[in-house]
């Protein structure tokens, strides 16, 4: 007999049929099946300590559901990414016929305030990815650290100079990588590939990596371009650490991102000139409504440095 935390194998056994469907036919990534995953669970632990189960919710139910949430002091951007789940947990669900209708079906979202994402200025993410360049230059470092200053700067400039997410990054293996060329190709969302340029003090600092930085800490046989000190393949987590440390060490007071990066990359190339679709395809964005939030980025700088400059502003 399950606990109250505990679900029925039929309710593990329906969950594990849509993380199914969200990784094969969908083609989600791991991290966003996880999300879904986690959220849908959420939903059937409550229903099974109120004596109901996945299949036999009601719309009135996945309300309490809801309200509950906002009770525990869940945020509204959470309960809203909790609310697309359970639309789209009950959507498959029906469709496959593990339940009759769609109690979700009139379930509407919080509005959720669309915050700007945050820039560095151009110099910030200059001095960010080349920090590591002073350790690597001190003659007296360790042969092991000054391989893993190199992983650091090869790793920064590519987050920068790409604009990859963190997961494509330490997705890469060694054969993704067209340093002739200047090219990197990666796997984005949907598991679609697409082929991004590198800046040449990428190519320069991937090379130095690959070539003194990496052999002195692979693993045999291990085909990721970044590894951990173990030699093994990093993970999302280390890269975030990675960027943390470097970004409070120069920018004290600031949270500075994996994802930060990809955002300046975007909005320093649109500042320059380029076209929103050609950001679009760099960035592998599905909708253009997505790019267009760093078009709202540049907007709002351009009128910061208008009220500080124009002496009537």
């Amino acid at each position: 007999m399950p606990t109250q935390d505990e679900l029925p194998p039929s309710e593990d056994d329906l969950l594990a049929a849509f993380a199914d469907h969200l990784r094969l036919e969908r083609r989600l990534s791991l991290h966003t099946v996880g999300a879904y995953g986690r959220d849908v669970r959420q939903l059937a632990v409550f229903l099974h300590r109120g004596g109901s189960s996945l299949a036999g919710a009601s719309y009135p139910l996945l309300r309490r559901f809801l309200a509950q949430q906002h009770t525990m002091g869940a945020a509204r951007a959470s309960i809203a990414r909790r609310v697309g789940a359970i639309h789209t947990f009950y959507r498959w669900a029906t469709d496959a016929g593990y339940v009759p209708e769609d109690p979700a079906i009139l379930l509407g979202r919080p509005k959720v305030t669309n915050r700007l994402p945050t820039v560095l200025r151009i110099g910030e993410a200059g001095s960010l990815v080349e920090a590591p360049a002073r350790a690597i230059a001190d003659a007296d470092l360790d042969p092991r650290e000054r391989a893993i200053e190199l992983r650091d700067r090869a790793l920064l400039e590519l987050l920068y100079g790409s604009g990859l997410r963190v997961g494509e990054a330490m997705g890469l293996s060694l054969e993704r990588l067209d340093l002739r060329r200047g090219r990197v190709s990666v796997t984005g969302k949907g598991a679609k590939d697409r082929e991004v340029p590198l800046t040449e003090p990428s190519v320069m600092a991937a090379e130095e990596w690959l070539r003194d930085g990496r052999p002195l800490l692979a693993a045999e046989g291990e085909r990721a371009v970044f590894v951990n000190r173990h030699g093994l393949a990093m993970g999302s987590r280390d890269a975030r650490r990675i960027v943390e440390r470097y970004g409070a060490r120069l920018m004290p007071g600031r949270r500075v991102t994996p994802h930060t990066l990809r955002h300046s990359y975007a909005t320093h190339l649109l500042e320059g000139g380029a076209d929103i679709r050609a950001v679009q395809e760099l960035l592998g964005h599905a909708s253009i409504a997505t790019t267009q939030r760093y078009t709202h980025v540049s907007r709002s700088r351009l009128f910061t440095a208008y009220e500080r400059a124009h002496p009537r502003a």
